[in-house]
């Protein structure tokens, strides 16, 4: 498992390549699967909901996105295919981290 930064290649407006870092909380690096975990100890308004998707969405690849909140929420995915749980959720379903 990494935490930190995931670095991203990409161009600019200008169509200059750049590399840009996005902070993710946690990268679990479990071959075939790599999983992007965001946390949050709860979610209680769309913004705060946006602020923690927002660098999961800017990962341009096939691989699992997850945000964990702390409350005890129904599980959820929405039409970019990030899945928000709950912690205890999160912590017993053993087959979470394996692709959908």
């Amino acid at each position: 498992m990494d935490v930190g930064l995931v670095e991203l290649g990409g161009k600019d407006e200008n169509g200059k390549f750049v590399r840009k870092q996005l902070e993710v909380d946690f990268v679990v690096n479990r071959p075939p699967y790599r999983v992007y975990i965001q946390s949050a100890f709860h979610m209680p308004t769309p913004e705060k909901e946006q602020q923690e998707r927002r660098p999961l969405l800017l990962i341009n690849d096939h691989f699992r996105k997850i945000v964990i909140v702390g409350d005890d929420i129904h599980r959820k995915e929405d039409e970019l295919g990030v899945l928000t749980v709950g912690l205890l959720d999160f912590l017993t379903d053993k087959n979470l981290l394996e692709q959908g």
